[in-house]
């Protein structure tokens, strides 16, 4: 021990002194803990096959790039919601709608971001189900898309969902991006542990009118009524046409929410659960496996997170 070559003259001061070193050998277990948690969540977040996160250098390369929106080839639906999107909020580069060909050409080009659909698949997943999520990535890569260093993505649908009702989250997605990137900047480290979830607890609920999806919604959580016990802030049980009628207005307090999860009656798959506003802050996100025990939709634990 540290203490065996001093010469201590009375019981007390040996006392003192263990007592300090076992308060010295509890901090570092807390600390050998702490270090455990980080690597495991290194571990748990390279377990997706997702392009990997950005870095220091490669975000502040960011802002001088041009942006490339990348149209999909037969989604029509998609390309009128994203260029309407980004014609009225993008503001942090300079940007330009290309076709998946042109993509091809530029996306091993340094001089360019782009803003693609990409289909991701679970590496953890039996069942091998894939997602659209909309990403944006920069260029300079020469290998596959998944390699292409990440600043966002956010989950949009399934990708056997050949029609979701996009029109009313994809604005609040294009503000949102460009926040990210900038918070990117300064809080790397902790985005890169906790992806999306980052957000959660930082903005408040109490004042808002909360939008639900009624079609998002988990089982015991369906009504108003179910809702107040666990969750008592305003809200409104809406279908998607109503939230983007409602959100049409830019209402100020009015936070909508975002559900992406898998065909009625399925238990398959992950379902993923947001909440914005319309100036494209992120207030909740949540994604979780489905099982029979906790089946897709809205549930009681992400009210009781966001209460």
């Amino acid at each position: 021990m540290i203490f065996n070559n001093i010469y201590l003259h009375n019981y007390t001061m040996k006392r003192d002194v263990s007592f300090n070193y076992l308060k010295i050998s509890g901090v570092m277990a807390f600390f050998r803990k702490f270090i455990l948690l980080i690597l495991l969540g290194f571990i748990f977040t390279a377990a997706f096959a997702k392009p990997k996160l950005a870095s220091k250098k490669q975000i502040e390369m960011f802002r001088n790039t041009k942006t490339c929106i990348v149209l999909e080839d037969g989604i029509h639906y998609y390309n009128a919601y994203i260029q309407n999107a980004v014609t009225k909020f993008w503001k942090a580069t300079e940007y330009e709608f290309i076709d998946q060909t042109e993509f091809e050409k530029r996306r091993s080009d340094s001089k360019y971001s782009f803003l693609v659909l990409m289909d991701w698949i679970y590496d953890d997943d039996p069942a091998g189900i894939s997602y659209n999520f909309i990403t944006l990535v920069l260029g300079g890569s020469p290998g596959t898309l998944v390699q292409m260093p990440e600043l966002c993505s956010i989950p949009l649908s399934y990708s056997d969902n050949k029609n979701p009702d996009l029109e009313y989250v994809i604005p609040a997605i294009v503000q949102f991006m460009q926040m990210h990137v900038k918070k990117l900047g300064y809080s790397r480290f902790l985005i890169s542990l906790q992806g999306l979830k980052f957000y959660n607890d930082k903005l408040e609920f109490r004042d808002k009118v909360l939008l639900l999806d009624k079609d998002g919604m988990a089982l015991y959580v369906d009504t108003p009524d179910r809702i107040k016990p666990v969750y008592p802030y305003y809200i409104k049980l809406l279908s998607t046409t109503e939230i983007k009628d409602e959100m049409a207005s830019n209402p100020s307090n009015a936070i909508f929410h975002f559900h992406v999860g898998p065909e009625k009656g399925s238990a398959a798959g992950k379902c993923f659960e947001m909440i914005f506003d319309a100036a494209g802050h992120l207030y909740y996100y949540n994604d979780r496996k489905i099982t029979n025990e906790k089946g897709d939709g809205f549930n009681l634990d992400d009210f009781r997170k966001i209460r």
